[in-house]
C-alpha cells in the first residue's frame, strides 16, 4: 500500500503553484492593490467582492464569510476532493513528480478517489464518443450536424461525438480500460437490467458536458433514429459529479469571454450554444434540462464579477408560450443579480441555431444586440393576460404590473417605465406612479404582492441573497488607511471567533484602540514581507511585547516558527499557521492577505519600515516609562550607582528612539 506524500513534496507543490492561476479557473479576479486580487467569493453568495488572494504568501481569505486557506485547500473545497487528490492534481498541473513514504509510488487504481475515477471514466468515454463520430456508422449523426450548419471543425471544437447503436459498445470499451462495473454504475452512463448494465446512450449524437475547470462530468444525447423510443434529448442523470442545477453547458469555453466582456448569454440548447459561439457570441451557455436557477446564478455572478460595476445577463427564449413562461421564471430570479438582465426574442420565434442556419452569423449577433430589459418583457407579458378594453381589466393589470415596475433597481429609469405603463394602460401617470410607490412600500415592509407569472414575488426587491453579508463596510485605522472589515468589527471578527466567545481568552480587538491597530499592522507586515525581519530587525521584533491577546498569540507563533523561514513568505505563513492556536488560524490568514497600502515596491518598503519603526518605538516608550518609574522611586543619595545606571539607560533608549525616526 502506498504511503503518504512526503511533507517536503507537499511544501514544494504549494510553493511552486501560482494560487492566482488556479483561482482564476473558478473566480474572476481583479487587482486590489499591489500584489493582491479580489473577486466574488466562491464559497458564499455575495454582491460585493470580498474574496482576496495574495499570491506572494500563497493564500486566500474571504472577508465576508471567513473562508480561508492555501491553494491545496482551495482545490479540495471547489473540487470536493481529498487532500491527497488535491496535491496530486496540483502536482500534475506543474509537472512535479511526487514521492511517497516507505518508497511508495502513489495510490494504485483501487486507491484513487471515487471522484477521480469517475472523471477518468468520463474522459475515456468522451474520447470514445468523439472517435465514433468519424466512423461509417455515425453517418446519420454527421448528417444532422451538417443540416444544422455545423462542419467537422465545429464538431471538434465542441467535442461532439456519437454513441453507436447496440447495447454495450461503450461498456466494453471502458471495461477494457480497467473500469469495474461497480465504478461504471456510478457514472450515469449506463442503465441496469436483469442481465446487468448496458449503455444508456445508444444511436445518439453526444455532447460532453463539462464543469468550469474543463473536466467532463456528464453527457447530453440527441435522438437520431425514428425507432428510438426515448425522449428527444437524454442527459446524464444526477451523479456525484453531475448536478443539473449546478451545470451550465459551454461554461468551460465561455468563462474567459464572460469575465472579459462582462456578459452572459443564456440559450436553451447545445446547438444554440454552438451557433452563438460560431457567430461571435462567445459568452453563450445553456442549462441542461432544468430552468436557470439559484445555483446557476452563483456561477454566473462569480464569472461576471457581479459587483454593481456593470455587466449584463441576456436570456434568449423561443417566442412561443413555453418560451415566455421561461422568461418570466428568469425574471423571478432577476433580483439575485446586480448586473442588468435582458431578454432577446426573435420575432419569428427562431432560436439562435435556426437563425444562423437561415440568415447567417450576423443575424445571431443582431438578435443579441436587440435585447430589451427583462422587466420590460415581464411588464408586457403581464398586460397580455388582461383585457385592457375594460376598466376592470386595466385595474387588474395595474395591480399586477405595478410591483414589477417597483422592482426595477435603477431608480433613474423607474419613473420612466411608470409613465410607459400609464401609456400602455391608458391611465393617468399620477395614478400609476402612486400604485408603483405603494407596491415598493409593501415590498420594503415584507409583503408579497402577486408576481408577473401569477405567483409571489420575493419581498425586499433588490436585496438579493448576500446583499447584507456581501456589502461589508471598510473601516479606517487611526492612520487613515483602509483595512479589512474583520479588523474593524464588520466581518466575522478576530480569527472568525463566534460572538458567544467560545474561546474567551481571545477577545475581538477594539478597532478604535490605536495600539491594537498598530500591532495589527505590524503583524500584517511581518507575515506578508518577512524579508523585512532579517538580522537585527528579527531580534527587535521577536523581543517586542504585544498588549492585545489575540495579536500576542500570533506574535508568539511567529517567534516559535523562528527566523529561518522569513525569506520564504509561503512557507513562513504556513509555519505560523501550524504554530498559532487553531481558533486564530483564520486571523493569520486574514492578516496575510489584507492589501498593504502602497502602489509600488518602493512604497511597500517605506510602509513596512515605518510600521516596524513605530512598533519598536512603542516598545522603547514602554521600557522608558518603566525605568522612569524606577528612577522616581529611587533615593539618589542612598543608591547613587543605580541612579546613574538608570539615567544612562534612559539616555540610550532615547538615542535609539531618535535613530528609529531618522531611519524610517
Amino acid at each position: 500500500m502506498a504511503g503518504l506524500i512526503k511533507r517536503e513534496d507537499i511544501d514544494e507543490v504549494r510553493q511552486r503553484t501560482d494560487i492566482k492561476e488556479v483561482v482564476d479557473g473558478y473566480v474572476t479576479l481583479k487587482g486590489a492593490g499591489l500584489g493582491s486580487f479580489k473577486g466574488l467569493c466562491p464559497f458564499h453568495d455575495e454582491r460585493s467582492p470580498s474574496f482576496t488572494v495574495r499570491p506572494q504568501v500563497g493564500r486566500y481569505h474571504c472577508f465576508g464569510c471567513g473562508e480561508d486557506g492555501d491553494v491545496i485547500s482551495f482545490v479540495q473545497k471547489l473540487d470536493h476532493s481529498s487532500f491527497h487528490e488535491a496535491v496530486e492534481k496540483l502536482a500534475a498541473r506543474i509537472g512535479f513528480e511526487l514521492h511517497y513514504e516507505d518508497g511508495g509510488t502513489g495510490p494504485n487504481r483501487e486507491e484513487v478517489g471515487k471522484r477521480q475515477r469517475l472523471l477518468d471514466a468520463h474522459k475515456v468515454a468522451d474520447e470514445f464518443f468523439r472517435a465514433q463520430l468519424l466512423t461509417p456508422g455515425a453517418a446519420e449523426g454527421r448528417n444532422f450536424l451538417h443540416g444544422r450548419g455545423f462542419d467537422r471543425a465545429a464538431a471538434e471544437q465542441f467535442g461532439v461525438g456519437y454513441a453507436p447503436q447496440g447495447w454495450d459498445a461503450l461498456l466494453k470499451h471502458l471495461r477494457g480500460r480497467g473500469f469495474t462495473d461497480a465504478e461504471l454504475k456510478l457514472t450515469g452512463m449506463f442503465s441496469e437490467g436483469n442481465r446487468g448494465i448496458y449503455d444508456r446512450f445508444r444511436g445518439r449524437l453526444i455532447w460532453p458536458i463539462r464543469d468550469i475547470a474543463g473536466d467532463t462530468i456528464g453527457f447530453g444525447a440527441r435522438k437520431l433514429y425514428e425507432d428510438d423510443q426515448g425522449p428527444k434529448y437524454l442527459n446524464t442523470p444526477e451523479t456525484t459529479l453531475y448536478k443539473k442545477s449546478q451545470v451550465l453547458y459551454g461554461i468551460d469555453l465561455a468563462k474567459r469571454s464572460i469575465a472579459k466582456d462582462r456578459q452572459l448569454v443564456v440559450v436553451e440548447g447545445y446547438t444554440d450554444v454552438m451557433a452563438c459561439h460560431l457567430s461571435g457570441i462567445g459568452t453563450a451557455v445553456a442549462t441542461c434540462g432544468t430552468a436557470f436557477g439559484t445555483d446557476h446564478i452563483k456561477i454566473a455572478r462569480r464569472l461576471l464579477s457581479d459587483d454593481g460595476s456593470g455587466g449584463e445577463v441576456i436570456f434568449t427564449f423561443d417566442g412561443d408560450a413555453a418560451g415566455q413562461k421561461a422568461a418570466l421564471r428568469a425574471f423571478e430570479e432577476d433580483q439575485r443579480f446586480v448586473a442588468q438582465t435582458y431578454v432577446a426574442v426573435e420575432p419569428t420565434g427562431a432560436d439562435p441555431c435556426d437563425l444562423r442556419q437561415s440568415k447567417g452569423d450576423s443575424a445571431v449577433r443582431d438578435l443579441i444586440s436587440s435585447r430589451r430589459p427583462l422587466f420590460e418583457f415581464a411588464i408586457r407579458a403581464t398586460l397580455k393576460r388582461h383585457n385592457l378594453d375594460t376598466v376592470e381589466g386595466r385595474i387588474a393589470a395595474l395591480r399586477e404590473s405595478a410591483p414589477v415596475v417597483a422592482q426595477i433597481r435603477d431608480a433613474g429609469i423607474r419613473p420612466g417605465y411608470a409613465r410607459e405603463l400609464a401609456g400602455w394602460l391608458g391611465m393617468p401617470v399620477e395614478e400609476v406612479s402612486r400604485a408603483v410607490a405603494v407596491a415598493a412600500k409593501r415590498a420594503a415592509q415584507g409583503e408579497t404582492p402577486p408576481g408577473p407569472a401569477g405567483g409571489q414575488q420575493r419581498a425586499g426587491a433588490g436585496a438579493g441573497p448576500g446583499a447584507a453579508q456581501g456589502n461589508t463596510a471598510q473601516g479606517r485605522t487611526a492612520q487613515g488607511r483602509t483595512a479589512g472589515p474583520a479588523a474593524h468589527g464588520s466581518g466575522p471578527g478576530v480569527g472568525a471567533l463566534p460572538a458567544s466567545g467560545v474561546v474567551p481568552s481571545f477577545n475581538r480587538p477594539d478597532p478604535r484602540d490605536p495600539v491594537a491597530s498598530m500591532e495589527r499592522q505590524a503583524l500584517e507586515v511581518a507575515l506578508q514581507e518577512p524579508a523585512m525581519l532579517a538580522g537585527e530587525t528579527w531580534e527587535r521584533f521577536s523581543a517586542a511585547g504585544f498588549k492585545t491577546p489575540a495579536y500576542q498569540a500570533v506574535h508568539d507563533a511567529m517567534r516559535a516558527s523562528g527566523p529561518a523561514l522569513t525569506g520564504d513568505p509561503v512557507r513562513w505563513v504556513e509555519q505560523v499557521m501550524h504554530e498559532v492556536p487553531e481558533p486564530l488560524r483564520p486571523l493569520v490568514s486574514e492578516l496575510a492577505v489584507v492589501p498593504l497600502p502602497a502602489s509600488n515596491a518602493e512604497g511597500v518598503l517605506k510602509y513596512c519600515r515605518d510600521i516596524l519603526a513605530r512598533l519598536f518605538e512603542l516598545q522603547i516608550t514602554r521600557v522608558k516609562a518603566d525605568k522612569m518609574g524606577q528612577l522616581q522611586r529611587l533615593d539618589p543619595s542612598a543608591h547613587p550607582e543605580e541612579f546613574q545606571r538608570l539615567n544612562r539607560e534612559l539616555m540610550m533608549l532615547e538615542m535609539e528612539r531618535r535613530s528609529l525616526r531618522s531611519d524610517a
